[in-house]
């Protein structure tokens, strides 16, 4: 079990006596924070999580920002990177947000050449993340269960399993969550996201600054359920800002670690 380290609650996160793992922004690490860096040496697997690659868009990956990832990965001596299905930069210009990418063929290509590019100069194994999208492109040609699958299969990455996107976009459009569940990779994951959320004129947002609704600590329990339990490190709560007192993040890391049938951490 873990949770997102963040400036803001670092001391919370410094004193869960059983945390395990952590996630850090990879794009915050230019001047790493003495309190992340001393969970490091207590023995706390620090996982560094880019959202800026752009693995998923039709240009090449910027090396520099490889580098970058690279290099936060030895600095913390991550096991692993995580970033996301998606894209933030197209024709030189930056988007400021994740962008979901259309699940047709040119777009798995581009892909599998940006994973693989990444990977190549990565010393830890990468794992990808699926977004919270509000729309489909209209020429998917692939189901996003079937469209992961074979981008882990080309690519050899591994996934980073968000359930509270799945619980969104399976909500959003009208679909089962546990189906889409199985249709994912699961053999794959390395380790999971969860997060709280809320409901805006019709529709879920994945907001991370929400408690976290009883519909994802049931599919937490279902992906728990379903992921094959060797070499996953375990599901980590994420909080982006509005951060509640540290009774109530406790009482989330609980909650996700009872759903899940772990011991919990707090």
């Amino acid at each position: 079990m873990g949770i997102g380290w963040r400036p803001e609650i670092a001391e919370f996160v410094g004193g869960l006596p059983g945390l395990t793992f952590t996630e850090v922004i990879a794009e915050s690490l230019h001047h790493p924070d003495p309190r992340l860096l001393a969970l490091r040496d207590r023995g706390v697997r620090v996982v560094p999580h880019g959202v800026r690659l752009s693995l998923g868009g039709a240009e090449p990956v910027d090396p520099g920002r490889i580098a970058h990832l690279a290099h936060c990965a030895e600095l913390v001596r991550a096991p692993l990177v995580s970033e996301h299905v998606a894209f933030v930069r197209a024709g030189g210009l930056e988007a400021g947000h994740l962008l979901p990418v259309p699940r047709s063929r040119d777009s798995l290509d581009a892909l599998v050449r940006n994973v693989k590019a990444t990977t190549a100069e990565l010393g830890v194994p990468l794992a990808l993340e699926p977004i919270a999208a509000l729309f489909d492109w209209p020429d998917d040609e692939f189901g996003e269960g079937e469209f992961l699958t074979e981008l882990v299969d080309r690519t050899g990455a591994l996934l980073l399993l968000d359930v509270a996107n799945v619980y969104a976009n399976a909500r959003n459009r009208g679909h089962d969550p546990v189906r889409v569940l199985e249709s994912f990779p699961l053999d794959r994951v390395a380790y999971c996201h969860v997060a709280g959320g809320r409901e805006s004129e019709g529709l879920y947002h994945d907001t991370h600054t929400d408690p976290v609704p009883a519909e994802v600590l049931a599919l937490v329990a279902e992906a728990e359920r379903r992921c094959p339990p060797e070499g996953r490190l375990g599901h980590l709560l994420e909080r982006d800002g509005r951060y509640p007192p540290p009774s109530v993040l406790a009482a989330e890391l609980d909650a996700i670690a009872d759903a899940a049938g772990l011991s919990r951490i707090t």
